[in-house]
């Protein structure tokens, strides 16, 4: 479920940032009031800031939950491990890192070339 979340939310990411890019300033407003092509818009000489608005809306919303989501089952794994650890409860996979870690002897002295010489 973590990964389809963080799939969509990566996707809405790129829409969002293509959106805002497509999107004309506030002073392309005064070029095309003069024949600077106004017309030749797709959506009219209007349209486009209105529809446009929308979907970056739609979209950033959508952003904010996808956002929300990924925080509120972050918070829920790190309970989980956290429960986990004050409880002693062991899982399969912590047994197996412990028994991939080297094992300390205790009353093993240092060899010669494993203390450093000082001068």
């Amino acid at each position: 479920m973590e990964t389809l979340i963080l799939v969509v939310h990566v996707i809405l990411a790129v829409a969002l940032v293509a959106l805002v890019l497509i999107q004309q300033g506030k002073g392309a407003e005064a070029g095309a009031s003069f024949g600077g092509g106004a017309s030749q818009t797709i959506f009219g000489s209007t349209g486009n800031t209105s529809f446009l608005g929308r979907i970056t809306a739609i979209i950033a919303t959508l952003f904010f939950v996808t956002s929300l989501a990924l925080a509120v089952y972050a918070s829920q794994q790190a309970k989980s491990v956290n429960s986990a650890a004050t409880t002693g409860i062991v899982t399969q996979e912590a047994v197996q890192e412990s028994n991939a870690l080297p094992v300390l002897e205790e009353n093993k002295a240092p060899a010669d070339g494993d203390v450093p010489v000082t001068k």
